[in-house]
């Protein structure tokens, strides 16, 4: 069973064409792909109504993560209402909260009801964290909150943001490693959404990105990796079943268990079955 745990659907957005859940399920359709992980930013703007009312109307396909801003004022005191299987907080400076709150912090005393709350729930914190060396790249801030709550479940997007250009710098390939290293503790996993995007110069397969696939096997291993995609804004590097192939082959040395863990039994058990 092949899941995508990072992927968008709406139907208004001020910034792009709408992408609602009956394209969605066709490009799954299409690609193979049986579940997936419905997320959100402000990107894309508040869609916990659509997502909670897509997600109960396919429930054997579909799971999502609530939209939630703990920096507005006033600040929330409880998770949003609906059928939501955790928060995504897109922190990310260009189009997240980090852009909307430059001083914010993860390890403001003030949210800690947040983490202490999704522990209790049994639900999971998704974090876009950004680049290396943006106000976002909070690492040790998330490793505090691992630590402090070891039962809450922490998936990282974007694999940390390899991208060339951080990895060509020695201090932010030294914070990409470090933020890679979170990988290690028993409570945080990594999605490999957009990797392509960040490599885009490069032709499919995009061998950059299949490096640093391979670079985050070997350093956290299999079993802490989720495929992803992000569409739809990825369908513009390639086709969906593409977006597949392409880790599908970078990971074509390891196992075929381990191979399965990535591209489907560890989204099916943090965000489908843990609960």
């Amino acid at each position: 069973m092949i899941v995508d745990a990072h992927c968008h659907t709406f139907v208004t957005s001020m910034r792009i064409p709408a992408f609602p859940v009956d394209r969605l399920l066709a490009a799954m359709d299409g690609a193979g792909v049986e579940r997936a992980v419905l997320l959100q930013g402000p990107y894309y703007g508040d869609c916990n109504d659509y997502l909670s009312f897509v997600s109960r109307e396919h429930p054997d396909r579909l799971v999502c993560m609530a939209y939630l801003d703990p920096w507005s004022e006033p600040r929330p005191e409880a998770l949003p209402a609906g059928a939501f299987r955790g928060v995504k907080l897109e922190c990310s400076v260009p189009t997240g909260l980090l852009g909307m709150h430059p001083d914010a912090r993860l390890d403001d005393p003030a949210l800690e009801w947040l983490w202490a709350a999704l522990d209790r729930a049994r639900l999971v914190l998704t974090l876009d964290l950004g680049g290396p060396g943006t106000a976002s790249y909070q690492t040790e801030a998330v490793r505090g909150i691992a630590a402090a709550n070891p039962g809450l479940t922490i998936v990282i997007a974007h694999l940390g943001q390899p991208s060339p250009a951080a990895l060509r710098d020695s201090g932010l390939r030294g914070e990409w490693e470090a933020q890679l290293s979170l990988g290690l503790l028993p409570n945080v996993w990594f999605d490999t959404a957009a990797l392509p995007s960040y490599y885009r110069r490069e032709p499919y397969p995009w061998p950059g990105a299949a490096d640093v696939l391979k670079r985050a096997s070997e350093r956290i291993g299999a079993g802490k990796l989720l495929w992803g995609t992000d569409i739809p804004g990825l369908l513009q590097y390639g086709e969906y079943a593409r977006l597949r192939e392409h880790v599908e082959r970078a990971l074509a040395t390891l196992p075929g268990p381990q191979r399965e863990r990535v591209f489907g039994g560890n989204a099916r058990r943090i965000y489908f079955e843990d609960r």
